[in-house]
């Protein structure tokens, strides 16, 4: 077995029996609701027949997002906001070039506090750098605004707690853009999970393995981050800063706070060597960033107990030449998925073996979900990471036109989000288990299964 696994199995089973009263786990605080405060577990909204949309943040993520936008119907994109005035010129020539009216323009430091005020936009939709997202989600809903958030939502414990408050006290919808929740693949294992093709899914995993050593260390002119923003997240924090694409999917097919939750993680972290050596040959030995001390180590595996006993293992590494990897993996009584390297299912009575050829093809196409077969088509025209991007957008807008809950709610971005802040805990602490606070506070069982409403 890999050393790296057993060790955190065997951190596992030793803390397998911790309970409240046990020293060896350690805890997180769970504030109490204000007087009044209720969960909006299944929050529906008065419906938006035109969903009026401001952009804040249009670099790499946010300048596409606009262009998927103008491909909605009902829709009306109103702001467009960025550090950069040239950023927001270059969005409203996207807005020119399908002949749609112009937007109004804000840029500076204070820019998106005046889009936050307006009183004509119903959707704030973030692509701001990490440490601004829940700043600035906050101030959105304190103005009257549901927020889409790009990944990750929060950084801290505190932040999470922020959203999940904030969108209590004034029932708005605040939804984390976790795309990988809308590929076709993972949209296909979640319909046959929900089938009970898998019987009782009992363990899963995800990850995030994307070679970023050219990003990281790219300047702005390069096509990197504004102000190498993520480089001095990786210098400055440990454990696993970026665990949603991986998780996302494979929660809503445990049902997490829909039926289950999470109950506590055990994190290791590889030491760090890929991006010292990376700097030493982009920037030469003994350069500053050659010789920078990086906290985060190349290689993060976080394992998760659940409430009903199962298990999730989430990795993370964007430091190592390798091969782009989600995992995606569905382990059950029944059956079996893998999505990396190649897509793979397998089911009793013959799950020795991958179906292969056009069995596969076949199967694959007959579980299809019903969403991405309705709209598959015109997201892969439009794109955005083979179209999971636009499914989302698509999907996002269509419950707010009809006044229903969102796939994705608060407490997805909280518990996603916390991992960061949790599993750089125990991994800083020789893998010591560190409780998952449940962000719902008791109401995790609640709602019963998770379910893309309809109309």
């Amino acid at each position: 077995m890999n050393k790296l696994l057993f060790v955190l199995l065997s951190a596992l089973i030793v803390f397998g029996c911790c309970n409240d009263s046990d020293s060896n786990v350690i805890k997180t605080k769970i504030p109490p609701r204000a007087k009044g405060q209720t969960d909006v577990l299944q929050l529906s909204c008065e419906p938006i027949p035109v969903v009026r949309v401001a952009f804040i943040g249009l670099g790499m993520r946010g300048s596409e997002a606009v262009k998927r936008y103008t491909f909605l119907e009902g829709v009306e994109i109103k702001a467009l906001c960025d550090l950069y005035p040239e950023r927001v010129e270059e969005a409203q020539k996207t807005l020119a070039d399908k002949n749609l009216p112009a937007a109004y323009g804000y840029s500076g430091e204070d820019g998106w506090k005046q889009v936050c005020e307006r009183d004509d936009i119903d959707l704030i939709y973030l692509c701001t750098p990490w440490l601004k997202h829940t700043p600035m989600a906050v101030y959105a809903m304190e103005h009257g605004k549901h927020v889409a958030i790009e990944v990750p939502a929060a950084t801290t414990l505190d932040e999470c707690w922020q959203l999940v408050n904030t969108a209590e006290i004034t029932r708005k919808h605040c939804m984390m853009l976790e795309n990988c929740c809308y590929d076709f693949f993972e949209m296909a294992t979640l319909n046959m999970a929900q089938h009970g093709l898998f019987g009782e899914v009992m363990h899963v995993e995800g990850s995030y393995i994307h070679d970023l050593r050219f990003l990281n260390f790219a300047s702005e002119q390069e096509g990197g981050y504004q102000g190498y923003w993520r480089l001095k997240y990786n210098i400055a924090h440990g454990g696993n800063p970026y665990p949603t694409h991986g998780l996302g999917p494979v929660c809503q097919i445990l049902n997490i706070h829909r039926g289950d939750k999470m109950n506590y993680l055990v994190s290791l972290s590889s030491a760090q060597k890929g991006m010292s050596e990376y700097a030493a040959g982009k920037f030469g030995k003994g350069t500053s960033l050659a010789d920078t001390t990086y906290a985060l180590g190349d290689m993060n595996t976080t394992l998760i107990r659940t409430e009903k006993g199962k298990s999730i293992l989430i990795q993370h590494d964007v430091t190592s030449p390798r091969p782009y990897d989600r995992h995606h993996l569905i382990s059950g009584t029944k059956g079996f998925a893998r999505k990396y390297p190649k897509q793979e299912l397998a089911f009793d009575p013959n799950a020795h073996k991958s179906m292969g050829g056009e069995e596969f093809d076949n199967f694959l196409k007959e579980w299809e979900h019903p969403l991405t077969k309705e709209i598959g088509e015109k997201a892969r025209m439009v794109g955005g990471h083979g179209g999971m991007d636009f499914i989302m957008d698509y999907r996002l807008i269509y419950c707010l036109h009809n006044g229903l809950p969102l796939d994705e709610d608060v407490y997805d971005a909280a518990e996603w989000s916390a991992i960061i802040a949790l599993s750089e805990i125990s991994a800083g602490n020789n893998s010591v288990p560190v409780e998952i606070p449940d962000f719902t506070r008791g109401a995790w069982d609640k709602i019963k299964g998770f379910n893309l409403a309809v109309k």
